[in-house]
């Protein structure tokens, strides 16, 4: 087992429904020694990949970009969800569903925050069926930027969202990809070997 692995197991809490709760260190309370070993992981298994920004969906991506955009010394933006006072008119608007509330989100970066040419690493806590990271994908192709690769702290691996991305191209690496839950014995299945070459294919 990897340290994000091992923490799933020690910390988080299987719910009804395949749900895996890691508010504790993840997207609640921050761990930051462990968004730390993230960021640290991530940026090793993209190296060489030039990145110009960091991309994330608020608000559980934001402490891992935000680590990952201080190692590469690169902003870091986080698209929106919905509308604010202060929003403006001009910006990138692409949609996403969200399982866990179950609604249609509008995700939005403002223009003047991704520019063309740009190539951008997108980060997030969680993958499942790649609704947040295809509209995060849909905005940087809006702006004229490169994806230059996807890093996921935990991907649900019985889910399509991850073979998806990696059939269509993707550089996409996930630090722990969960195979199977159950809820009744807690316990949690990792996919062996999870080392991909750069075009996101399994080694």
């Amino acid at each position: 087992m990897n340290f994000l692995e091992k923490k799933i197991v020690e910390d988080g809490v299987i719910k009804e429904g395949n749900i895996l709760k890691v508010d504790n260190f993840l997207n609640h309370q921050i761990d930051i020694d462990i968004i730390r070993q993230i960021a640290h992981e991530l940026k090793r298994r993209f190296k060489g990949k030039q990145v110009d920004k960091v991309l994330t969906i608020e608000a559980s991506g934001i402490a891992m970009a935000t680590m990952l955009g201080d190692m590469y010394d690169v902003p870091v933006v986080f698209a929106k969800k919905g509308e604010t006072a202060n929003s403006t008119d001009d910006k990138y608007v692409s949609h996403a569903y969200s399982f866990t509330h179950r609604k249609m989100n509008n995700v939005f970066v403002s223009k003047p925050y991704l520019s063309k040419g740009e190539r951008v690493l997108i980060v997030d806590d969680f993958l499942a069926d790649g609704q947040a990271s295809k509209a995060l994908i849909d905005i940087v192709h809006q702006a004229g930027g490169e994806v230059v690769g996807i890093g996921i702290a935990i991907e649900k691996g019985q889910q399509q969202g991850g073979r998806i991305l990696r059939e269509e191209g993707y550089a996409l690496e996930s630090i722990a990809i969960i195979e199977s839950m159950d809820y009744n014995s807690q316990t949690i299945n990792f996919r062996q070997n999870n080392t991909t070459n750069q075009n996101g294919q399994y080694l």
